[in-house]
């Protein structure tokens, strides 16, 4: 198993999000600015994650991804194993003479890398976090003014305003 940028970039998004979790949704462009990742490149992480349950979208304004329904569940093996789908099926082809054959110890690493990923919960990782000193910075809510109407006091008219007004003045005068 390899640990590519995808995943990492996935495992640092999801860890944004564990923390913001309560909040709101978290709009990518967001964690795109904070972790200096590609909008685009974000897009395509999460729409791996949200295929395999692990965010959910809101659309609209406000919208954004959080967690998805296992919140506290979420491992990070649960991650790459979204992100990742083909690493895991990667073997060898056939043993070649004269060369050694030691795909069974890299089955053997993997499998014993992605058993200690299990143990590690996207909680504890937003824990870790927080213990570190993080605070979550609160994204204050853009409040748009209300365009009222002004109302004016009705002016009474002290010039004639047609042809007819101006000949009722005139008339007098």
């Amino acid at each position: 198993m390899r640990l590519s940028t995808r995943g990492r970039f996935a495992i640092t998004a999801m860890i944004d999000l564990a923390l913001r979790d309560k909040a709101h949704p978290v709009p990518l462009s967001d964690l795109a600015l904070r972790h200096h990742i590609s909008l685009s490149y974000l897009e395509q992480v999460f729409s791996k994650l949200r295929q395999n349950g692990l965010v959910e979208s809101t659309r609209g304004p406000g919208g954004g991804y959080s967690l998805g329904f296992r919140g506290d569940g979420i491992t990070v093996a649960d991650i790459i194993a979204a992100i990742d789908e083909a690493d895991g099926q990667v073997r060898s082809g056939a043993q070649r003479d004269g060369v050694l054959n030691t795909q069974d110890l890299w089955d053997s690493l993997n499998s014993a890398i992605f058993e200690h990923m299990k143990t590690i919960t996207l909680k504890s990782l937003a824990e870790d976090q927080k213990s570190k000193g993080f605070k979550v910075e609160e994204r204050k809510a853009v409040k748009k003014p209300v365009l009222q109407k002004i109302k004016s006091a009705p002016h009474p008219p002290r010039v004639p305003n047609s042809v007819f007004a101006l000949g009722q003045v005139w008339s007098r005068s």
